[in-house]
């Protein structure tokens, strides 16, 4: 291996293996030029996109990739790059991908001295590996697949492959498979899931003991005949194979005879059949047994029509499509003996089924909810109750046998039920009678009616404070259950073991009957909590996201108001930035995911729910971190529901001194006031301290203050966390990230970039906006909270203040 020097262009199919040392960058020249192993079988790029987009086919079959090369890992599959992007490997070990304007779109993360990374080696078996001066591995591809594995490479925890959106098309597409630890901690099963909020399991498989690596790992390793206990033909020597999760969510074996690919198994279809895959065909469409599709309703053709009658696996669409205006004239088609592809799916049950669920309470809240498109209803030995669905995928037909399965799926009446033609052979005189009769009865109507309406109204207004257990929240998996006082009672051993407390009420750790952990908030008060309990039921009970907290339930008992979490066993962020103890302090790495965790869960939160959702209460408290430090955004007592189509409201003061936005003031607010809030927590995370620390000397109590005093001596490094080490050893990586803090901090709110953007930041896919302003807002601060402040810091107690907004706490 000897070190080369200066720039170097690898060209297109190019068998020989290189090591690559140093400073050294690789000039993307032509769109189509890759890294190709030595066995001159497997395509191996870094650029997934440097294919240009203006060549890609809408199309490709397999026949036309028989012979081409098969892209096997992607870096960026996600952030197309241009024509002359730039891959170099830095002088201090970082293997870096940039766009032709220079923009950095992916790193590998390992400059600074901690790796001391020497060189780059694409292996025999096609594994792209930095590694030291003692020849020990830094990074590797096999430790961040896309969607395919080569032979000798593992799935472990933590990890999986994701299907492409298309043949031509390399962005991440709808499919996932993963190793996934079950609920009692005692056995993994690989499962192949359809990546939704929540996800929905098509294939499931118990993991062999045998898989276990010296760390206790689980990895399910591809070895040259089997994978997870399925066979397959042994490559020969001169051959290679690799397995690859296809955009249509089957997990195929490929292997390469010399001229051409050939595919050598399908993994999972003999364990759930062609009809078992979710998209086998398409939206609505109906599988039987022997592979054909259809469409509901085929016969009459009223609700449902193919989408092309030449290749009916591209499912159906709906003749009238449903209008969330008019739910009225809505229906629900009934599919007997009909089944959806998570039918045999344990986890989907376990989860998803409500036993207490009755069909029509089901279909009553899909034909409440907009986003429904679906009821599923099960009733069998093992398994009873229903649920709603938000997509239509395939639907199976079990043609005959009683499996006690019916899906009904939401249509809209056809125009002649919502608007009936009036009968031509009315006279006008009958009509004119037919009119007062009907005046007359619906004045007297009208009259009574008014009478019984306002004496219910003023019953419930009497009652509204003393009995609120009418309060009504649709009981369907997906939403929050409704428990009993007494049922919490006793899930909480009598509220006795107390994970924390804030300014509305107390946290308690509970255990569900199946032997869940849980998080049981017991909120106290009237008006303002009522408010709370409702806004944190109606946001979080009906959304799903990886980076939020699971609302389990809810209790509206008489005078009492709680709420059932999710249990996060590692507790708030405060505790694991603000404390001094070194064995709870968070090195660089965790710190950086948390960031990124926080700031996914604001863009779902921001963009992708039915209605915009604005937090209005980030802070290090309301964020929770489960047993493996993933963050997920906590306490919606104080969100705000906003139509799509608005961008502002106005509303009253709410939210947490020392992370409000300036905006505040004036009461018009947008989603900005969360990234403002953000980027305070994010401030917080690198410093190791509070924004507002009363422990500290009058000119460095604010922490933004502080921080532009710094920016200015150009000594920001001063302020990173001296509590951790690894803080220390990434100063300079610390130190930009503080620059995606300040442009969330700035006093222009039209300035800041919107969540989404800063997740593109923290990808490497956007540079952050040059020319920022350092001159920074502090919120003034009540005199009497901050005498309130002074007073807990002579008296040596918790800097922490509890104000009215801390409805949750530390957990």
């Amino acid at each position: 291996m000897c070190p080369l020097h200066g720039p170097l262009t690898i060209p297109y199919g190019s068998s020989k293996l290189r090591t690559f040392f140093g400073d050294q960058s690789f000039f993307e020249e032509a769109f189509d030029r890759v890294f190709l192993s030595p066995s001159a079988a497997i395509l191996h790029t870094l650029p997934a996109s440097l294919v240009s987009s203006s060549k890609k086919k809408t199309s490709l079959e397999q026949d036309e990739i028989a012979d081409a090369p098969q892209l096997v890992w992607s870096a960026n599959r996600n952030h197309p790059v241009k024509l002359n992007a730039t891959l170099q490997l830095t002088q201090d070990g970082n293997l870096t991908l940039a766009d032709s304007d220079g923009t950095s779109v992916w790193s590998t993360y390992t400059g600074g001295g901690n790796y001391s990374v020497a060189g780059l080696n694409l292996t025999e078996d096609g594994n792209l590996v930095l590694f030291d001066r003692n020849n020990a591995m830094v990074w590797q591809s096999f430790h961040h697949p896309t969607d395919s594995l080569l032979v000798g490479q593992g799935l472990v925890l933590g990890q999986k492959l994701t299907s492409s959106t298309s043949a031509s098309n390399w962005s991440q597409g709808l499919f996932s498979l993963a190793v996934v630890q079950s609920d009692s901690y005692y056995y993994q099963y690989l499962s192949a899931y359809v990546e939704s909020h929540p996800p929905w399991s098509y294939f499931e498989s118990a993991v062999d003991l045998y898989y276990y690596d010296v760390l206790n790992n689980v990895s399910l390793k591809f070895e040259n005949e089997s994978f997870n206990g399925q066979l397959i033909r042994a490559a020969s020597s001169s051959s290679a194979q690799f397995i690859r999760l296809d955009p249509d969510g089957h997990l195929r074996a490929y292997e390469w005879d010399g001229s051409n690919w050939n595919m050598v198994a399908d993994l999972l279809t003999s364990d759930i059949g062609d009809c078992g895959y979710p998209m086998a065909c398409g939206n609505y469409g109906i599988c039987s047994s022997n592979g054909q599709c259809g469409c509901p309703d085929e016969a009459t053709s009223n609700t449902f029509r193919q989408i092309n009658s030449k290749l009916p696996n591209l499912g159906c669409s709906l003749v009238t499509p449903i209008s969330c205006n008019n739910s009225q004239y809505q229906t629900f088609l009934e599919l007997k003996n009909t089944s959806y592809f998570f039918s045999n799916s344990e986890l989907t049950n376990r989860y998803y089924l409500n036993e207490q669920t009755e069909l029509e309470d089901c279909k009553k809240s899909c034909l409440k909810n907009c986003s429904c498109k679906a009821v599923y209803d099960l009733r069998n030995i093992s398994n009873k109750g229903c649920f709603l669905l938000s997509e239509a995928f395939s639907l199976i037909n079990n043609e005959g046998r009683d499996e006690n399965v019916t899906v009904f799926l939401k249509v809209q009446k056809s125009l002649t039920a919502q608007y009936p033609i009036p009968s031509q052979t009315n006279s006008p005189q009958k009509k004119s009678q037919v009119t007062i009769i009907l005046g007359s009865s619906f004045g007297a109507f009208f009259g009574v009616f008014l009478v019984v309406a306002s004496c219910i109204f003023l019953f419930k207004k009497k009652r509204e404070f003393e009995d609120f257990d009418e309060f009504s929240v649709d009981q369907v998996p997906g939403m929050p259950t409704k428990f009993s006082y007494e049922e919490l009672r006793a899930m909480t051993n009598n509220f006795n073991h107390k994970l924390g407390e804030g300014g509305f009420g107390l946290v308690f750790q509970g255990t569900l009957s199946d032997g869940t952990n849980v998080a049981v908030k017991r909120l106290n008060g009237f008006g303002q909590v009522k408010k709370s309990f409702l806004a944190e039921v109606e946001t979080i009970g009906s959304i799903h996201h990886v980076n939020l907290v699971r609302l389990i339930g809810f209790c509206a008992e008489k005078s009492y108001r709680l709420l059932v979490y999710e249990y996060m066993f590692n507790g708030s962020l405060d505790k694991w930035i603000f404390q001094r103890h070194q064995e709870l302090t968070l090195g660089w790495q965790s710190r950086r995911k948390i960031i990124m965790d926080i700031a996914k869960g604001l863009a779902y939160l921001h963009e992708d729910c039915r209605q915009k959702i604005f937090h209005l209460d980030i802070k290090p408290q309301n964020i929770l971190l489960d047993e493996y430090c993933n963050a997920k955004i906590s306490d919606f007592g104080l969100s705000k529901l906003i139509d799509k189509d608005q961008s502002q409201v106005v509303t009253t003061l709410r939210g947490t001194p020392g992370y409000l936005a300036p905006e505040w003031l004036n009461s018009i607010i947008t989603k900005k006031v969360d990234v403002y809030s953000f980027g305070v927590v994010v401030l917080e995370m690198l410093c190791g301290r509070k924004n507002l620390d009363w422990s500290q000397p009058e000119e460095d109590m604010h922490l933004l203050s502080l921080f532009k005093r710094k920016a200015e001596e150009e000594r920001l490094n001063d302020i990173v966390d001296k509590c951790n080490d690894e803080m220390q050893l990434h100063g300079a990586e610390v130190v930009e990230m503080m620059r995606v803090a300040v442009w969330c901090l700035q006093s222009d709110f039209s300035r800041r970039p919107s969540m989404s953007g800063v997740v593109k930041v923290l990808e490497g896919s956007v540079d952050v906006e040059n020319n920022l302003d350092y001159n920074f807002t502090n919120p003034a601060i009540p005199r009497s909270i901050a005498a309130a402040g002074q007073q807990e810091h002579a008296t040596g107690a918790a800097t922490t203040l509890l104000f009215p907004s801390a409805l949750s706490g530390p957990r």
